[in-house]
């Protein structure tokens, strides 16, 4: 199993990039995420347009098979423990599993119906740096919680 974070998402400060390597570098190799990160779409008058676009990109850099999680605001919350709980499931699978960031507009439809999950970081509105980040961090804390390593003293 590998974890991939695909991202539709413009170049993001040297502050996230660090922030990121730090917790994928803390997970064994096989749970650390490999990010890919998409351009945005031309912004004109037609944002469904735009959407479907960056939709038709995360598709395409997809592949076969995969566990989709669509990240939005509107999926489910899930606590760290419960995270840890799919982390193990998700590794009893074998099954690679991709997270999808959708621009700033979201993910297209299409996605959002093809995804096994929909997972809310926060009803929050966040920037997708800040996203990736708290997505790494989480996947570390859920590791650590199942190896039973005092990072999570919930």
């Amino acid at each position: 199993m590998r974890i991939r974070l695909l991202s539709i998402s413009e170049r993001q400060p040297d502050w996230v990039n660090q922030g990121f390597a730090e917790y994928a570098r803390r997970l064994p190799k096989h749970l650390a995420p490999e990010l890919l990160e998409l351009p945005l779409a031309r912004r004109r008058e037609d944002l469904a347009r735009a959407r479907q676009d960056e939709g038709e990109r995360l598709r395409a850099a997809v592949g076969k098979g995969g566990r989709l999680v669509a990240l939005d605001e509107r999926g489910a919350s899930w606590s760290s423990v419960d995270l840890s709980r799919r982390l193990a499931d998700w590794q009893q699978s074998g099954q690679d599993i991709v997270l999808l960031i959708g621009g700033p507009d979201g993910l297209c439809p299409t996605l959002l119906a093809a995804s096994a999950e929909r997972w809310s970081l926060s009803p929050l509105t966040l920037p997708h740096g800040l996203v990736r980040v708290l997505v790494a961090e989480q996947l570390y804390r859920a590791h650590a919680i199942l190896c039973g390593h005092p990072y999570h003293r919930a």
